[in-house]
């Protein structure tokens, strides 16, 4: 009996300790040892990010609705209608990923770097293909869109910079969700969480 008591507290330990190295990151072999660690060690910098990600619109909003007046209003309203547009872009953005970040994870599994590093590359590049013809589509039809969306005549008249410069630089989001599923793929969550 008296070896199992301290078991509890080892675990406890041993459960902070892998939190602290999820987040710190570490270079290991994911596909030898415990795979509940394994999951553990890249699911919590991949929940840490998702929350970083998720707070991109609500920042955009708390900042244009202290504009004041009745402008806040209606620029809070390009925001959301805005954002509900790059909802989309996020979609396909994290489905492009999600090959991306499989098809990496199997490079690195067969022990293959040098495959994962093509698949890298040809992922990028589709992810910048794809980008730059939603930026040009986004940046031409910005205004139809908004009117489209259900946007004031205001919205429609003032707004459309804002949706055009967000929609015409999507390049960013997609590169940002592609290059971290590469790391998370590679095994380092942590560096994709970081450069979030």
């Amino acid at each position: 009996m008296d070896e199992t008591a301290p078991v509890p507290q080892q675990d406890s330990q041993s459960l902070w300790s892998d939190i602290k190295e999820s987040i710190r990151g570490s270079h290991r072999n994911y596909t030898t040892g415990p795979i509940g660690r394994a999951i553990l060690l890249l699911a919590i910098p991949m929940v840490l990010e998702m929350i970083m990600e998720s707070v991109f619109a609500v920042v955009d909003i708390y900042w244009v609705s202290h504009l004041g007046g009745d402008i806040a209003k209606e620029a809070v309203t390009t925001v959301g209608l805005t954002e509900s547009m790059l909802t989309l872009v996020y979609a396909l953005a994290i489905g492009l990923s999600i090959g991306a970040m499989a098809m990496v994870a199997r490079r690195i599994g067969e022990q293959n770097p040098e495959g994962a590093a093509r698949a890298a590359v040809q992922a990028i590049a589709l992810a910048l293909i794809v980008s730059i013809v939603i930026g040009v589509i986004g940046a031409l039809l910005a205004p139809k869109l908004l009117k489209l969306m259900g946007g004031s005549p205001w919205v429609v008249e003032h707004g459309v910079s804002f949706t055009r410069v967000m929609l015409a630089c999507n390049v960013t989001v997609v590169m940002l969700f592609m290059i971290n599923a590469i790391f998370r793929g590679a095994g380092d969550a942590a560096i994709a969480m970081r450069t979030l």
